[in-house]
């Protein structure tokens, strides 16, 4: 982003009608706007009910007026926020307003008024990030969790594994001049002890970071499987309401349905497809589409439910169509087994996971009626397992993908530096260098090692005004 000491301003609330809405402003002296469109000099932080006035002198509306003088603001900077009655054309005036009434002022960039309190240290790099996954947030367990983040809990995390990484880093390094006592100082420091200390706690990190990242991001799952087995039924059942249209009449689904769900607090993005089959030739262009797309959408799945109609197993044309499906899916997408109409399939028990010794059926697949919703939660249990999600504890946080790999090169660090630390002629050059790459890996998270393309990749992705 560019002109990053220009004063900016935004409408900051939702697009459409609503009561309220609110037009934001940030400077570093945004006191001729001030005076400007409220007419007066604000006593900070206190909101004051007051005209909002016109190029003419002409009242635009009337509403609530809050100054807060740098640095105790949001951005660290002058913070002008005009709380108006909330139709689009008034608070598209009341920008304008804004826009003329003090020169230099101009439109906000997304995200750049977080990125503003980055810059001038009122977050870090997660706290920033965390602003726009409460925003974002899709489940109440994801806003618990990036309400956590942003209070700091996440960087306070960080920020303690970074620490005791420096302090063994400053002994490594202040043992270099001395090299005859090397080896002694790994024992009397008790290097390797803090070095297997640390790899535990980064692994801890990692473990519920990568929790984090899915409570945030949730799970794509692709119901994928032969024309009328049961795939929009399915959808349905899960999501509790008609959203597929269901009929007997193979093909009834020719494009994709989506639905976001949720199974203990964990998104799930179910992704309901048009029936696979090879015999293209015999569909008409509008189905042929739909299993492209089928497959597309396969191809970008976290997991795929393949499902199969028990009903028809043992049918040779049927199997043979199933076994050609599967050998197309793809090799590093998990795909769980799981047949449908148990409740018209002689002697089948709806719930059950085969075992080992099932002849019935492979290992490990699943039975489900869609129909009568016998086999349903172990589905949801079952899907949560493949995602690896674990009961979330009290004081989980939420967390991106970037952070999870920042996470895995810490650890991958800190594993090189044990290993040089075990060789008995261990060369503390190398062992610091190491921990230097793991503390800046760590900091990568927070903020405190980012670059220009880092920032400006995340917080393109933020709302204008926020």
């Amino acid at each position: 982003m560019i002109g990053r000491r220009d004063p900016i301003v935004a409408i900051a609330s939702a697009p459409g009608r609503g009561a309220v809405g609110i037009v934001r402003a940030s400077g570093a002296d945004l006191g001729p706007l001030v005076r400007a469109v409220c007419g007066r000099t604000l006593v900070p932080r206190v909101a004051t009910l007051l005209p909002f006035i016109g190029s003419e002198g002409q009242m635009l509306d009337r509403g609530l007026a809050i100054h807060f003088p740098a640095p105790h603001s949001y951005t660290g900077e002058d913070v002008l926020e005009l709380q108006a009655h909330g139709g689009p054309v008034l608070l598209q005036l009341l920008l304008a307003r804004c826009l003329q009434a003090q020169p230099g002022l101009r439109l906000a960039e997304p995200g750049e008024f977080t990125e503003r309190a980055f810059l001038n240290d009122k977050l870090d790099l997660a706290q920033a990030e965390a602003v726009a996954d409460l925003i974002d947030a899709s489940t109440e367990a994801a806003a618990r969790s990036a309400a956590r983040s942003l209070s700091g809990a996440f960087s306070q995390h960080i920020d303690a594994l970074a620490e005791r990484v420096v302090r063994l880093r400053m002994l490594v390094e202040a043992t270099l001049d001395f090299p005859e006592e090397e080896i002694d100082f790994l024992e009397k420091a008790c290097a390797r002890e803090q070095l297997d200390s640390i790899e535990a706690s980064v692994r801890e990190a990692l473990t519920r970071t990568r929790q984090g990242a899915l409570l945030r991001e949730g799970l794509r799952v692709v119901l994928a499987g032969q024309p009328n087995v049961g795939k929009s039924s399915l959808l349905n059942a899960l999501a509790g309401a008609e959203l597929a249209i269901v009929t007997p009449i193979a093909g009834t689904t020719r494009d994709r349905v989506t639905e976001t769900l949720q199974i203990e607090g964990v998104p799930l993005h179910i992704v309901d497809t048009a029936g696979l089959r090879d015999d293209l030739a015999a569909a008409d262009e509008v189905e042929r589409i739909g299993i492209q797309r089928s497959w597309q959408s396969i191809d970008a799945a976290d997991a795929v439910v393949f499902l199969h109609d028990l009903s028809r197993r043992g049918e040779a044309a049927y199997e043979a169509a199933d076994a050609a499906i599967a050998a197309r899916l793809p090799a590093g997408v998990a795909v769980l087994q799981v047949y449908n109409k148990a409740d018209i399939a002689p002697g089948a028990h709806a719930g059950e996971v085969a075992g080992a010794g099932a002849s019935a059926l492979p290992a490990g697949t699943l039975t489900l009626s869609a129909r009568t919703g016998a086999g349903l939660e172990a589905l949801r249990q079952t899907l949560l397992q493949q995602a690896g999600w674990q009961a979330a504890p009290e004081g989980l946080f939420t967390a991106r993908a970037r952070h999870v790999q920042a996470l895995q090169r810490t650890l991958a660090h800190v594993q090189a530096a044990q290993a040089h630390a075990q060789q008995r002629d261990a060369a503390l050059d190398l062992l610091a260098e190491e921990l230097r790459l793991a503390h800046r890996a760590l900091g990568e998270i927070t903020g405190a090692f980012s670059n220009e393309d880092l920032l400006g990749e995340i917080f393109s992705r933020f709302c204008i005004g926020k």
